[in-house]
């Protein structure tokens, strides 16, 4: 008889956590944005022009791709031509290299390329969110190397911090 009442109890407390833990349901979901989505729909990204004094032709469709890909890929929001919820413009500002070291024998080791973008930021539905910044990234190269060598890669990798500033700044509320 006592083994009838442990077998019994045990099944009770099996079933009392499995009733619990079924019941109990943990929702975590993590896409870097915090976005209020009964509010806002839609958002209008424009293309940003280069303005800076140095160029370099393939910056402009890297950077206006990586800005739209970055908040299709994190967000639900639709892409639309104008009148978004939330609307980015902004141009390409600056894009300079300068010395960042120098050798023992006195000739540039390290050269540090920079990109600024100014970005205007409007939520029409919360205008008290809405801003106009600068961001840049850097990157840097050995002198030893050609800019044109090394371009593509630094320019992608600069694209790519200055859009994850751009999001955060905008939708993710860092």
């Amino acid at each position: 008889m006592d083994w009838r009442k442990t077998n019994i109890l045990g099944y009770s407390l099996v079933v009392v956590m499995v009733s619990i833990l079924l019941s109990c349901s943990v929702s975590y979901s993590f896409n870097g944005a915090s976005i209020d989505y009964t509010k806002v729909k839609t958002i209008t990204i424009s293309d940003f022009p280069i303005r800076a004094n140095y160029v370099w032709g393939p910056m402009q469709t890297i950077f206006n791709n990586e800005l739209k890909d970055i908040f299709a890929n994190h967000t639900r929001l639709s892409q639309v031509k104008r009148n978004g919820d939330l609307k980015i413009e902004g141009e390409i500002t600056q894009y300079n290299q300068r010395n960042k070291s120098v050798s023992s024998e006195g000739h540039s080791a390290q050269t540090e390329l920079s990109m600024t973008v100014n970005v205007r930021f409007t939520n029409n539905t919360e205008h008290k969110d809405d801003f106009e910044r600068q961001f840049t990234a850097t990157a840097s190269y050995e002198s030893t190397q050609s800019l044109t060598s090394v371009q593509e890669e630094l320019v992608t990798q600069m694209v790519k911090e200055i859009t994850d500033q751009i999001f955060n700044a905008t939708v993710a509320n860092w």
